[in-house]
């Protein structure tokens, strides 16, 4: 009975972890990259943005340095000194090129794994050039072993596609909406192009054009895109395929189709007219419509333009400007420990993909068994390391007899507040219920009673016998279990069906 790893037999899984070649690639990555050219993988290998596999492991940071912007997004609104939102735009610190540098040193030196800076904002990074490439220059010079990324809007990129390329910059993301200057005007009110405001249709052409222009100038010069999407229900979600298609012929490596964000309280123009985000079906069922031969990224957090550690936290508070400036670090010794920890990743990495062993002979023996999707609490590390109490988000896994997927992430309120009780969390309880529906199972190191009661009763069963286990592994062993018990030869409960159609 042969064994399978995530869809490859055992024996060429290992001599992949070990460094050697299959016809899909070299290397140990486990998620979508092993068909991959070995440049393109060095690129991608330990960037949390561009290899699902890495963001367990590998932590990013932006810095602020950008305020002005070119265009207005009906979805966007910039804000400064606010740390109680978590989206694009919102920054606590404004900084300068010379205190965003002493900033990024300092996490460099106190979170190892820390391996991409970017600058996405507050505003638009090459609406601010000067400062933009002066931050770059420095930590050109001064962090060698970082990568540095830009996201853009995209409308003044082909007049600084060459000073990117001068940089240490091998990867931009570029945000792309729409190819239609018709739905265009319904998401961007005005652009700010050769000192002139143009509104409406004119306007979203012209950045359309800009856009298109920028990518392809970047491709031809080696330079991997990112674009992101965001899914409007009613203006651009019917459309957004034909937005990968496009990008993707103009060589796009990855798209990242984000869900609006639009709560009231935001302030944007979407949030003030009540303009819904999409649910996580409609999210889901949009990035496997767009998916194929263009790499999906499901694993974005749509980070605040100053966010720093790994994707799903953001420790920023840790390394305000006041904190940042008394602290005394010995650059040296840190970089010798950065070696070191990324090493110990690598190897561990390695060894992850050397054992991951998925389920025995399911697709030949039981071919009609039905997907699962199951959520997983994590901290990081790719293993399952969260009390459910503690989850402020929950990693989405679908199972099926051969293979196991990352789908998405969601974000729940906090249900503790600490220990290993909690009370008083009924209506939180309540709600992350909710957003959990359509999966049958969460994995989690540890959880308390009262859950475990309300979640069995929602049609959720509550799991946690895998903790500290590699999260892939674990899902694969629940699933098996769940088709030993001939729970998946029939729909899924009638609770949880119920429960979808109430979402």
């Amino acid at each position: 009975m042969e064994l399978t790893v995530l869809g490859q037999p055992a024996e060429q899984a290992t001599i992949e972890a070990e460094g050697g070649c299959s016809s899909s690639g070299c290397g140990s990555d486990s998620d979508s990259l092993s068909h991959l050219p070995d440049h393109i993988r060095e690129k991608v290998h330990n960037h949390p943005c561009y290899s699902e596999e890495a963001h367990h492991h590998y932590a990013r940071m932006h810095v602020a340095v950008a305020p002005a912007c070119n265009i207005q997004c009906h979805y966007c609104n910039r804000k400064y000194d606010c740390a109680n939102e978590s989206r694009p735009g919102v920054v606590s610190e404004l900084l300068s090129p010379d205190d965003a540098v002493k900033k990024v040193m300092a996490v460099a030196a106190e979170i190892p794994q820390m391996t991409v800076l970017g600058i996405a904002g507050p505003g638009d990074p090459l609406a601010n050039p000067e400062r933009t490439f002066e931050t770059f220059q420095q930590l050109t010079e001064k962090a060698p072993d970082i990568k540095l990324c830009v996201s853009t809007n995209g409308l003044a990129l082909p007049e600084q596609v060459e000073e990117l390329s001068k940089h240490n910059i091998d990867h931009v993301t570029i945000t792309i909406n729409t190819v239609d200057p018709e739905i265009g005007a319904q998401i961007y009110p005005w652009v700010y192009w050769n000192n002139r405001r143009i509104k409406g249709v004119k306007g979203a052409r012209i950045l359309i054009e800009q856009q298109q222009k920028g990518l392809k100038m970047l491709t031809d010069r080696g330079i991997l895109v990112k674009v992101n999407s965001v899914m409007i229900p009613g203006v651009n979600d019917k459309h957004l395929e034909e937005v990968s298609r496009v990008v993707k012929d103009n060589g796009a490596f990855l798209h990242n189709v984000m869900p609006l964000i639009a709560e009231a309280e935001h302030g944007t123009f979407y949030g003030v007219m009540g303009q819904r985000g999409p649910t996580h079906d409609e999210l889901q069922a949009l990035q496997d419509a767009c998916a194929g031969d263009m790499n999906m990224m499901r694993h974005c957090r749509q980070c605040r333009a100053d966010a720093v550690g790994l994707l799903g936290e953001d420790r920023g508070d840790e390394f305000t400007m006041d904190k940042v400036e008394v602290m005394d670090i010995d650059y040296e010794a840190a970089m010798e420990r950065r070696k070191q920890v990324q090493d110990d990743i690598e190897k561990q990495r390695k060894m992850k993909q050397a054992g991951l062993v998925a389920l025995e002979g399911l697709s030949v023996q039981k071919k009609e068994l039905r997907p699962v999707l199951m959520a997983v609490a994590t901290s990081g590390g790719g293993i399952i390391n969260e009390h459910f109490g503690h989850a402020k988000e929950f990693l989405i896994y679908e199972a099926n007899a051969t293979d196991v997927r990352f789908i998405s992430h969601r974000k729940v309120e906090l249900y503790c507040g600490g220990g290993d009780t909690c009370g008083d969390g009924e209506s939180v309880l309540d709600q992350i219920i909710k957003t959990l529906s359509g999966c049958e199972a969460v994995l989690c190191s540890k959880i308390g009673y009262e859950p475990w009661d309300l979640l069995e009763a929602a049609g959720i069963m509550p799991n946690g016998e895998h903790a500290m286990e590699d999260i892939e592994q674990a899902v694969a062993a629940v699933y098996a279990e769940m088709a030993e018990n001939g729970a998946l030869e029939k729909p899924a409960p009638t609770k949880q069906i119920a429960a979808q159609a109430g979402a």
